[in-house]
């Protein structure tokens, strides 16, 4: 059966019909694919906290799904919320044994591409990618932040939980802030979260076994190459905050195999910095301009 809204009533918004969970399940679950469960609640906290929480009793592979989450987190635990199904707000659970931990450190870059050439094809969306965790459309000629992605550990350290929010059906008058966009707004065909979904989910099965086929290897399973052909971030000037006040200016020329950001500053020196060690990241147009815009 499929769940109810957060409300009680599943047909409480016509324009945004529940998720079909038997349907999905359906679809995405196969014996020899990487999806093993695939869970929709009408309501949680967040998904990510959710799955870590049961990790150690899941396998690999298992997807929980939120209608709506009420304290939805983002990267550096920034806050985030949306009304209920207007969106993908989700978790899956990877445990790539055979991947050195070092390399780990691939696995949000690599949800990206994987959301970013799904959303391509099933919703005639260019997305591009803001280093390292921003998916970003174009609306109304103006770049916004759609959707973002964070991965963190698990508590017994063999696995990663993944989470993807992506902003479907929002109107303008629904955004959290104004530098936020949706896939309706960039003009989306559909804006059907059950197929949008799996094409997700099936890119993600994608271009993770590939990655975890080459044992993590970036450059040997094309991820690499893949991030940096739709990475928005790389050849522009940026700013990069990062903690005690600290700040590194310069341009984004590369992400290098670790999946840090490549800075070529003024000085002639290639700094290499990581997603850890940022706190925001903004373009540099050589002005002070502390506006945020929702997109860090």
């Amino acid at each position: 059966m499929t769940p109810p809204d957060a409300s009680g009533d599943r047909w409480s918004d016509l324009g945004r019909p529940p998720l079909n969970a038997p349907g999905l399940r359906r679809a995405i679950v196969r014996p020899d694919g990487l999806w093993t469960s695939l869970e929709v609640v009408s309501a949680t906290g967040s998904t990510n906290s959710d799955l870590a929480a049961r990790a150690a009793d899941l396998p690999e592979g298992a997807v929980l799904i939120a209608e709506e989450q009420t304290e939805g987190r983002g990267r550096l635990d920034r806050r985030w919320s949306a009304p209920a199904r207007s969106g993908l707000f989700f978790s899956v659970l990877l445990k790539p044994a055979e991947v050195p931990v070092e390399r780990w450190g691939w696995l949000p870059l690599l949800a990206g591409v994987a959301v970013a050439t799904a959303l391509s094809r099933s919703a005639g969306v260019d997305t591009a990618l803001k280093w390292p965790n921003d998916l970003l459309v174009n609306v109304g000629g103006e770049e916004r932040k759609a959707g973002g992605i964070l991965a963190e550990r698990t508590a017994d350290g063999v696995g990663v939980v993944v989470g993807i929010g992506i902003n479907v059906s929002l109107s303008d008058k629904e955004l959290p802030v104004p530098g936020a966009g949706s896939l309706l707004l960039a003009g989306a065909v559909s804006t059907d979260r059950d197929p949008l979904l799996r094409s997700v989910l099936r890119s993600l099965d994608k271009w993770y076994g590939d990655w975890r086929t080459a044992g993590g290897d970036p450059a040997a399973s094309r991820l690499q190459e893949a991030y940096a052909a739709g990475c928005a971030t790389l050849g522009r000037t940026v700013r990069a905050e990062l903690p005690g006040g600290r700040s590194l200016t310069g341009e984004a020329v590369a992400v290098d195999g670790h999946g840090r950001l490549v800075l070529a500053t003024e000085e002639g020196m290639q700094q290499p910095v990581g997603a850890g060690d940022v706190v925001h990241l903004r373009p540099w147009t050589g002005a002070e301009d502390t506006r945020d815009g929702g997109v860090s």
